[in-house]
């Protein structure tokens, strides 16, 4: 957990870099990132800290408020668990509802349809509530690339946008809550929209894109959910290894959109050892990547800027066809992988992989009898077993065939 000190070095290494970049973005995250923020739990003090941040800076950048009050669009429910004392500065009640705040900035080029530029900006606050995968004791989760990274390629995108000459459609820009508690903020808009949502033309999600790896893979799920994302996404590529997934349903607010019959883009860089931990920390994100992200999102909004309202198109949802299990390895898998078999991108201590002494970057090919070409097979091996079963695992490490057995 780092402090405002680690801003002056941050500086000082960006001076010495090249003019790529400013240093806007690790300011951003620095800040939304930051202990004092208590990890910016939906409804607690500390997310409304990183409200009140984001509001200061969308306008300095100059976008007009698209709230319901302001640059505010609160809404209330009830959580699965009863919310700890962070979370009482939010209009609690007695009842234990909490207040969550989306946060709404606008662009108005005074055109038919509108291009919406999301990222989700609460976190996990002390993890005590859920989704933690920290195991020692209590602390506070930060969230540097979840999702303090996809919000400040998002205000990149605002400032870029707002002085550029492209024109062709509004831009309405938001910060979601409560997309750890379930894409509650994203799922109120599409049903409490601030504009028409029929006149969205598409929808644009970053969650997580502060980790790229040297391979500079870059996921990009909903490519299916327009006949022009796939021409587009790889005509306008340089720089990335793109990993596509066409369908328009996955785990953050893109969704919510997609759902309602907008195309969707939802960028992502990979889960990693410090996904849901405290130790996802702001000094461990590749800016220089996060720049490029936001210089290729920038590319495809100019790109499509005089084609009219993109048309939509359904997509299969995988999960409706992924096995069911009731046994792990315990393994956080590299979800950027793209070659044969599954590959290991963490190992949580104490659980079956762990004490079978499987490794990080290690690539399983075979479960038993299964052959493991990829995640679906993965998860079809996982189902074949339940909990006290042991098995072989077969995996490749370093070129090398490597046989464990595994007890689930």
């Amino acid at each position: 957990m780092k402090q405002y000190f680690i801003l002056i070095i941050l500086i000082a290494l960006g001076a010495c870099t090249t003019e790529k970049f400013d240093n806007r973005m690790q300011e951003d995250v620095l800040f939304l990132a930051d202990d004092k923020l208590e990890g910016r739990q939906t409804g607690s003090e500390g997310e409304q800290l990183a409200a009140d941040y984001i509001i200061e800076r969308f306008k300095k950048i100059g976008l007009d408020p698209k709230g319901t009050e302001g640059y505010f669009q609160a809404f209330t429910f009830k959580p699965k668990k009863d919310p700890h004392s962070q979370a009482s500065f939010s209009e609690k009640k007695s009842d234990s509802t909490i207040t969550g705040k989306n946060v709404i900035g606008y662009i108005d080029n005074g055109a038919e349809n509108t291009i919406i530029i999301g990222a989700h900006y609460d976190h996990l606050g002390f993890g005590e509530d859920g989704g933690s995968l920290h195991a020692g004791e209590k602390a506070i989760h930060n969230g540097a690339d979840d999702n303090a990274s996809g919000v400040s390629v998002m205000m990149n995108l605002a400032a870029k946008l707002k002085k550029s000459e492209i024109k062709g459609n509004n831009y309405l820009f938001m910060a979601f809550s409560g997309e750890e508690m379930g894409l509650l903020g994203s799922n109120y808009f599409v049903k409490n929209g601030t504009i028409d949502i029929s006149k969205t033309n598409y929808m644009i999600n970053m969650d997580m894109v502060g980790r790229m790896k040297q391979d500079s893979t870059l996921a990009i799920y909903g490519t299916g959910t327009s006949p022009l994302w796939g021409q587009i996404i790889h005509s306008l590529n340089s720089n990335f290894k793109i990993v596509e997934e066409k369908s328009g349903v996955g785990p953050s607010d893109h969704t919510s959109f997609y759902l309602n019959d907008i195309p969707v883009l939802h960028f992502f860089t990979g889960q990693h050892e410090n996904y849901h931990k405290p130790s996802d920390d702001a000094e461990l994100l590749n800016y220089e990547g996060m720049y490029a992200i936001s210089d290729y999102i920038f590319s495809i909004i100019e790109e499509l800027d005089d084609n009219g309202k993109l048309k939509f198109a359904k997509t299969k949802d995988a999960k409706k066809d992924s096995p069911r299990f009731k046994v792990t390895l315990g393994v956080m898998p590299d979800y950027l992988y793209d070659g044969k078999g599954m590959r290991i991108d963490g190992v949580t201590e104490d659980r079956p992989a762990h004490k079978a002494g499987i490794l990080k970057g290690d690539v399983v090919v075979k479960m038993g009898d299964i052959e493991i070409a990829d995640m679906m097979g993965y998860m079809t091996g996982l189902s074949k077993f339940k909990k006290g079963d042991s098995t072989t695992v077969i995996m490749l490490r370093d070129g090398k065939e490597i046989t464990t057995e595994v007890t689930f």
